[in-house]
């Protein structure tokens, strides 16, 4: 049996089911007849698209495919548009679907075609790398990127439900498995000490995705994403804790250019960055930092960029001064006060955001 977790929103409240072999389309009594574009990339859809074409044709989906080339840099507008020529094409109408089948990028793209095509039409999400699972399925973010910074271009769309089959993951390569592992680490710093110290336990089993522990961890970090969405689905207050380690991230990727780093990748330099900058400002226990940095790198995770790789803090500094989460050109963090506990939309002077970095590096 999958275990479910519930995404309490009100009337568009839905479940998250997470195991093996499993099907889309739960929410549907009758869905014969139903017309559905199913989106992935050019990774995965010669892997599990004809399989999940099959599942929902099974069950009376009439089934479109649509095809994008992997990668984030097809996280924009262009392929925004060129999805909704294929949604119309297939005749996708009000009562039609859209399910997006692939990692957080085709999460996120396939997300915001679906909540602005029509006004917004149905939407499943079936992750099929680790970090969507945990992270980028759960909570209804959708955008995409400019070249001015990440997701600075979405809206705020729920799925019907979401479809966590650890099966399609069998696929995954470990690189991209253990970029997810950073957003997995980041629930235990920002919300369980307890699961923290789970993941230190049994960091080895999980890089070997040992399935008992994978998906008791995935579920793990899916209750505390629907908690967290729960009390703020649209990002005013408390939702800004899941930022953590994320202001950093997403410069980084930026001046890298996308897709020079996976994003799951720059996250976990972006936590080292965070652990280092709340011993400085909030006293967070420096033990505790170290704990923090240590497990990344058992994990396999960067907590820092190569020596050959010159980035430098003025170009940082610069993009996260363009981040979404910025007031008045400065950036505002997520910092840990103690393991299990956060706080949000911190202002940091410039002297110890310098200061973090140079800890970092070195």
């Amino acid at each position: 049996m999958p275990t479910t977790v519930q995404v309490k929103l009100g009337d568009r409240s839905y479940l998250i089911r997470i195991g093996r072999n499993l099907s889309p389309g739960a929410p549907f009594e009758s869905p014969a007849g139903l017309r559905c574009m199913m989106v992935s990339d050019s990774n995965v859809d010669p892997l599990h698209g004809g399989r999940m074409q099959h599942l929902l044709e099974e069950r009376g989906i009439e089934c479109f495919r649509a095809v994008v080339p992997a990668g984030e840099t097809t996280k924009d507008l262009k392929w925004v548009a060129q999805l909704y020529e294929r949604a119309a094409e297939a005749g996708l109408d009000r009562t039609g679907l859209i399910l997006a089948l692939g990692g957080g990028m085709i999460g996120d793209l396939a997300g915001f075609v679906a909540a602005t095509y029509l006004r917004g039409v149905r939407f499943i999400q079936v992750p099929t790398s680790l970090l969507a699972v945990v992270d980028s399925s759960v909570g209804g973010k959708t955008g995409v990127n400019l070249s001015q910074g990440k997701n600075l271009v979405g809206a705020f769309y729920q799925p019907v439900e979401v479809v966590a089959d650890l099966d399609l993951m069998a696929t995954l390569p470990q690189r991209e498995y253990v970029s997810g592992l950073a957003e997995v680490v980041k629930y235990g710093v920002i919300r369980d000490a307890t699961f923290f110290g789970l993941l230190e336990k049994h960091a080895e089993e999980l890089v070997r995705r040992e399935a008992v522990l994978l998906e008791r961890v995935a579920a793990r970090c899916c209750e505390i994403k629907a908690e967290v969405v729960a009390m703020d689905e649209r990002e005013i207050g408390p939702r800004a804790v899941l930022n953590f380690g994320h202001t950093l991230g997403h410069a980084l990727e930026k001046v890298d250019g996308y897709g020079t780093w996976l994003h799951g990748e720059a996250v976990a330099i972006g936590l080292a960055y965070a652990a280092r900058l709340s011993t400085a400002r909030q006293g967070f226990p420096k033990p505790d930092a170290d704990r923090v940095i240590a497990l990344l790198a058992r994990l396999g995770l960067p907590v820092a960029p190569p020596a050959d790789r010159e980035v430098t803090w003025s170009e940082l500094s610069a993009a996260m001064a363009a981040d979404k989460k910025t007031l008045r050109n400065k950036p505002r963090f997520v910092l840990a006060s103690r393991m299990g506990a956060v706080l949000t939309g911190v202002e940091v002077e410039d002297g110890l955001l310098a200061e973090a970095w140079t800890h970092v590096l070195s």
